[in-house]
């Protein structure tokens, strides 16, 4: 995230997620934004690039170490789930049919570090259809993606 976004909400804080070691990022740990919202409780306010089991707008329960807000457990879910997207090529065009899609379907994207999307399925979406279109992206070699979270009820 940008520093503009704590500047737009200076009640924002960061929470750090210790990440598993070894993976193919090479990150030990990842922050996102997220509003306290009680003793130890706080509302994230971005997606994850790297941290799985979590999602926007999910509530988790994060203690101070090391002067950090440290990740301890997901206290309530959002409703959001949460997938990765991994641009494949440099042609944005199609990338933009693509997606267009899945932002129709009410899907957005945070930009990381390139080429890597965390991309945010909002509770109305049709989680089915959404991973219909991110196969379908994938099958025709725009992007790779991974579940981070899966926050729909499905069944």
């Amino acid at each position: 995230m940008t520093k503009d976004r704590q500047l737009g909400n200076p009640g924002l804080v960061k929470v750090t997620f210790i990440l598993a070691p070894g993976e193919w990022h090479g990150s030990a740990t990842e922050t996102l934004w997220a509003q306290p919202v009680g003793s130890g409780l706080y509302r994230l306010d971005n997606s994850p690039f790297f941290a799985f089991g979590i999602s926007h707008r999910d509530v988790v329960v994060a203690g101070e170490e090391g002067g950090k807000l440290v990740f301890l457990r997901a206290a309530s879910r959002g409703g959001h789930s949460t997938y990765r997207i991994l641009l494949k090529g440099s042609e944005r065009g199609a990338f933009g049919r693509y997606w267009k899609p899945l932002q129709d379907a009410g899907c957005s994207y945070e930009e990381g570090p390139a080429p890597l999307l965390a991309v945010d399925v909002p509770p109305g979406a049709d989680i089915y259809e959404v991973y219909r279109l991110l196969q379908a992206g994938e099958d025709a070699g725009v992007w790779s993606f991974e579940e981070g979270h899966c926050g729909h009820a499905v069944g």
